[in-house]
């Protein structure tokens, strides 16, 4: 449909506006760029505000803000309609990894190859909670849960966690999966029949699976064959109940469950 062509180094992270008429890229330039969908054509001006090389973006729900992290240790929050920088958080003591906006857009959560993961308050910009595992292992994603109560972080001790953020306490470790090299990306799903959904989460591996856990449970639902190499993300489309994953492999692939 379109190559988008802009950015002048290697481009790690993507991030669709909630009315999918916008997409966010983060660069190693230090810029993020604003791309109409419909022509594929760059908003006038990057995004700069980071020292060194973006790799997380995240839109707010109702699109109005982005959240950045990069490997200059800084959250940075922007307005995306004027590409104006809102608020920057010295918000970590190593690269950050990961941003994502809770379901009302009030809170930011943040994670970082320093162990630690870390709840926000976007209008003010102050640090509300910190959380870690005793062994502080690199934490390479952070979503929060449909419901804003629960964070998911995965870590490179190949576990994926649940954190409860009003009690800053981990709820769940999800085991299955092979993560101590690669910043692999974790997600939320739901399954099973519409009256009654169940959620699930779900994460690529270095083994070349795709693996789903039930949420409650923690038992492995399924594990997907096809790809050759690790699986670096993945991502879940709610209402065509469908997973996209995409590795080293060089391929993208879509599941439907």
């Amino acid at each position: 449909m379109h190559t988008l062509s802009g950015h002048l180094a290697g481009i790690s992270t993507l991030a669709w506006s909630p009315d999918s008429a916008t997409l966010a890229s983060g660069s190693d330039d230090k810029s993020i760029r604003l791309w109409h969908a419909g022509t594929g054509a760059a908003h006038a001006r990057p995004l700069l505000g980071h020292a060194h090389a973006v790799h997380s973006v995240a839109f707010s729900p109702r699109g109005n803000m982005l959240a950045s992290g990069a490997l200059d240790e800084a959250v940075v929050l922007w307005d995306a309609r004027t590409g104006r920088v809102l608020r920057s958080l010295p918000a970590h003591s190593d690269p950050v990894c990961g941003v994502d906006f809770c379901g009302d857009g009030t809170l930011v959560t943040s994670c970082s190859a320093d162990g630690l993961i870390r709840v926000w308050d976007a209008a003010s910009g102050q640090c509300l909670r910190t959380f870690f595992h005793e062994d502080t292992p690199p934490v390479s994603s952070v979503r929060f849960a449909p419901n804003g109560r629960y964070v998911l972080a995965g870590m490179l001790d190949s576990a994926v966690r649940m954190w409860n953020y009003v009690d800053g306490k981990c709820v769940k470790t999800y085991k299955g999966h092979v993560n101590a090299k690669y910043h692999l990306v974790a997600a939320f799903g739901v399954y099973g029949d519409e009256d009654r959904p169940r959620a699930f989460v779900v994460s690529g591996s270095e083994d070349g699976q795709v693996v789903l856990w039930d949420v409650v449970s923690k038992h492995v639902l399924q594990r997907l064959h096809g790809h050759q190499n690790t699986v670096l993300a993945v991502d879940v489309h709610a209402k065509e109940r469908a997973i996209a994953s995409c590795g080293f492999d060089k391929t993208i692939r879509i599941w439907r469950n």
